[in-house]
């Protein structure tokens, strides 16, 4: 399949045809893809599963969150964000600690060390974003900019098709 859509078809709307939401499926799939490898070169021992960095993002923006909050905002089961969380507590990322709210349950906030680690990996992704970006011609930097309202937007009415809205 072709990096680039075909001209002849429309890539949205009512006459859109399901391989061009393959090929928008495939370049946001190759653009992760590629992101994830690329950071290897200025962060060489970034060794977390994505799954990991996800959780501390969304800690980042959501701290103090309770696992089964996580686990609803990733859309993963509870056990499985438990477990990662387990997984975090050990290598000192993040922390449990009682909600002040219902003693009888817990939440989870970033620790320094948590917070420095996603620290790093944002910058070292931006890093690497902002070369790559700045090897393209600026009638592509701007179409990629033009796009990105969309993208967020279509994220977003995915999300609603997930939530049943």
């Amino acid at each position: 399949m072709s990096a680039q859509p075909r001209s002849e078809l429309p890539l949205f709307g009512p006459a859109a045809e399901a391989p061009d939401a393959r090929l928008l499926t495939e370049a946001v799939t190759r653009l992760r893809r590629a992101l994830r490898a690329s950071i290897r070169t200025d962060y060489p021992w970034e060794k977390l599963p994505m799954a990991q960095v996800e959780l501390l993002q969304v800690l980042g923006e959501h701290s103090r969150a309770r696992i089964s909050d996580l686990a609803a905002r990733q859309r993963l089961a509870p056990s499985t964000v438990s477990g990662l969380i387990g997984q975090m507590i050990t290598t000192g990322l993040v922390a449990r600690e009682v909600d002040s709210a219902d003693r009888r349950a817990s939440v989870v906030t970033l620790t320094d060390a948590g917070r420095d680690q996603l620290t790093a990996w944002t910058t070292a992704h931006e890093r690497r974003m902002d070369a790559a970006l700045a090897s393209l011609d600026d009638t592509t930097r701007s179409a990629i900019a033009t796009a990105l309202p969309a993208l967020f937007q279509l994220a977003e009415q995915l999300g609603r098709l997930d939530d049943g809205s």
